[in-house]
């Protein structure tokens, strides 16, 4: 059911790509930001304490919806199965926003593909030059992919007998980490160790698919020598295969609000242009296909046996 599942939310997803405001994502971080308003006094055991009120009742939630639903009809858990992945995935979400950009920028329209890719990763871009705005989105596209689809999609199969509940943990897990990671005090270590174990497989699982998708050697090369270095070194994970796999360099330094801020370089080959942002998209596009294609397999062995 699983392997279905997946097919059907990705198939409605192309046909109706979410758009920005996202509701639901709004309302849960207005939930998040509530709870570190009342619960963040800088230590640890205060952090794990939110973070199980913002994840666990959620997962019961999923779990005894889809238990009822699937107690009713198998055919009505697959259906809710169906609508929890398409409000998690996000791969039509962050690959329109990508290829916009790049449109932007083949038009000679910086300033608008700046104010575009601001919005996406929500920073200050107003400094950056074409190439480094090029660069950024490829970056954003990459790590997105994995956070929105892959990571996704490991975890909803991984705990696909308990329905959707694998697809909730880890999108809640991802935005906490991320939301809470510039709390005070330690109030956001446990989000950002919960994540680290959460995440730890299917980062890996990634990166190894963009390196089949891609050029393998210098891919894992890149993966093994350069994603140390990233400040968060498992978006370095998937970021260093990607643009291995690419032979594009990414990384460098940037200009934010007038200062020269220095990043690692990681991938390797030439310095990023606008046509690679459409071929990051293609890259994960074959990586996605790889995922459907071992599934597949999966289901005949199944089958089968």
């Amino acid at each position: 059911m699983a392997f279905f599942s997946i097919l059907a939310a990705l198939a409605i997803e192309h046909v109706r790509p979410l758009h920005q405001p996202l509701r639901h994502y709004q309302m849960y971080a207005q939930l998040t930001q509530w709870l570190e308003q009342k619960f963040n006094a800088g230590e640890f055991n205060h952090g794990a304490i939110a973070w199980g009120l913002a994840v666990l009742p959620l997962l019961l939630a999923i779990w005894l919806v889809y238990s009822l639903l699937h107690g009713l009809s198998p055919l009505f858990g697959w259906a809710f199965n169906v609508a929890v992945l398409y409000f998690t995935l996000g791969f039509k979400y962050f690959s329109n926003d990508a290829e916009s950009i790049a449109r932007l920028l083949r038009a000679g329209d910086v300033e608008a593909a700046r104010s575009q890719l601001a919005t996406w990763r929500n920073g200050d871009v107003a400094s950056l030059s074409a190439e480094q705005v090029t660069r950024l989105t490829i970056e954003q596209v990459i790590s997105a992919s994995h956070r929105q689809m892959f990571g996704v999609l490991f975890w909803f199969v991984l705990l696909s007998p308990l329905g959707p509940l694998g697809a909730v943990l880890y999108r809640c897990a991802s935005i906490l980490s991320r939301r809470w990671a510039d709390s005070r005090g330690l109030f956001g270590a446990f989000a950002q160790r919960a994540f680290h174990a959460i995440n730890w497989l299917p980062v890996r699982l990634t990166a190894l698919t963009y390196a089949i998708a891609g050029n393998f050697e210098d891919a894992i090369f890149c993966w093994r020598t350069q994603a140390p270095s990233w400040p968060e070194p498992e978006e370095g994970v998937v970021i260093a295969a990607g643009a291995g796999a690419m032979g594009v360099k990414l990384g460098q330094s940037l200009n934010v609000a007038g200062e020269l801020v220095d990043r690692p370089e990681l991938g390797s080959g030439h310095e990023a242009e606008i046509d690679q942002i459409d071929s990051a998209v293609s890259m994960i596009w074959r990586g996605l296909v790889i995922w459907l294609f071992v599934g597949l397999l999966l289901v005949v062995a199944g089958w089968v046996a």
